[in-house]
């Protein structure tokens, strides 16, 4: 085809929508009519869409009460633990924490709270909180990130299948009461009385102390028990040790785990110059002689597996609950050379940790 047919084709086509030669798309979308609806379709189209770009994120909405009064490397290690499942606080979650800042009594009203908010989920740790929210809700799904012995307090039915509305992680402490024991025995080799200070708030202190007492038994020691009703009868206690001649003292994890009264346990073991484990790294931190026990941010980090099961539909009843699988020994030779113990280099050696 030659330029001049090219022009001549093109000319006889006319874009006057009165004309028989514009296409059939120009005579239609001419028409006022139709020009007008298109209009109406696409400003409903706009404003639909602004309007869902306005409406604000549906976030998940995550319970957390702590036994504790502030955020600590654990709370750090839980929302770590959430993120290798892209889940950040703030962009996709809201973690909602309460703090019983170490009163039991207030247990009940702050799991209360996260109940009424309507949380998709709750995540706790120590045995006493557990049960607080466990009578709060029979419906919200509960994550446990290091309870004591989880199926001996009867919060739940077994490992494998927990049953109710309860999963998570067990810390499996009163089963490392006699590993506890063993090392303070391995330290001291003449210890033949351990005093065992425990709080009575803790469903579990019966489980430690029985625990302990039938270990105590295979190695020749005697355990005695000093339970505490309140924080105020440290110093009543520590005097009955020192008056029953106890040669060392194991701690239960709750009052380790309340940083106040950690510190105060430590400082009136170091005042009587007595030997003291407990199982977690922050009674050695604290200045406790030494400690084995679960890596217990580990635990936290793993809660946001839990979590993010949860929330993609997951029940509790069928998730089974996990048991530790990184354990530590932590010693403090600060502390030893204060209360005149020695730590011979073979333990020293299989140590996790050695603050000096």
């Amino acid at each position: 085809m030659n330029e001049k047919s090219s022009v001549r084709i093109l000319d006889s086509f006319s874009f006057n929508p009165k004309s028989k030669t514009c296409p059939e798309p120009c005579r239609t979308i001419q028409n006022p009519k139709f020009v007008g609806f298109f209009a109406i379709v696409v400003t409903f189209a706009l404003c639909g869409a602004m309007a869902e770009a306005q409406q604000p994120k549906k976030f998940a909405r995550i319970g957390y009460l702590s036994m504790r009064s502030a955020p600590s490397e654990r709370e750090e290690a839980f929302k770590q633990g959430l993120s290798e499942f892209g889940l950040v606080d703030g962009e996709n979650v809201q973690i909602e924490y309460r703090w019983a800042k170490g009163k039991t009594e207030s247990l009940p009203q702050l799991a209360a709270e996260l109940v009424r908010l309507k949380v998709d989920v709750i995540v706790v740790p120590a045995t006493v909180a557990i049960e607080a929210v466990k009578k709060a809700t029979t419906t919200i799904p509960i994550v446990m990130s290091a309870a004591a012995d989880p199926v001996g307090s009867k919060i739940i039915a077994s490992l494998d299948r927990p049953g109710g509305n309860i999963t998570g992680l067990s810390l499996m402490a009163p089963e490392l009461a006699g590993k506890r024991l063993e090392l303070l025995r391995e330290v001291l080799p003449k210890l033949s009385r351990v005093a065992f200070l425990a709080y009575s708030a803790d469903p579990a202190t019966g489980l430690f102390v029985k625990e302990a007492q039938d270990v105590a038994q295979k190695l020749r020691l005697e355990v005695q028990p000093f339970i505490v009703r309140s924080f105020g009868e440290f110093d009543d206690a520590f005097a009955k040790m020192k008056s029953q001649r106890m040669g060392a003292l194991v701690v239960t994890p709750i009052l380790v785990a309340i940083a106040d009264q950690n510190r105060r346990i430590v400082d009136l073991a170091l005042r009587d110059r007595l030997p003291a484990i407990a199982d977690l790294r922050d009674f050695t931190d604290a200045g406790g002689l030494m400690s084995y026990g679960p890596k217990i941010e580990a635990l936290y980090y793993r809660a946001g597996y839990f979590v993010d099961k949860i929330l993609k539909g997951a029940k509790p009843a069928e998730l089974p609950v996990e048991q530790p699988r990184i354990f530590e020994t932590a010693i403090n030779l600060k502390t030893a050379k204060q209360i005149g113990v020695t730590i011979s280099p073979e333990i020293l050696a299989r140590a996790d940790k050695v603050i000096k």
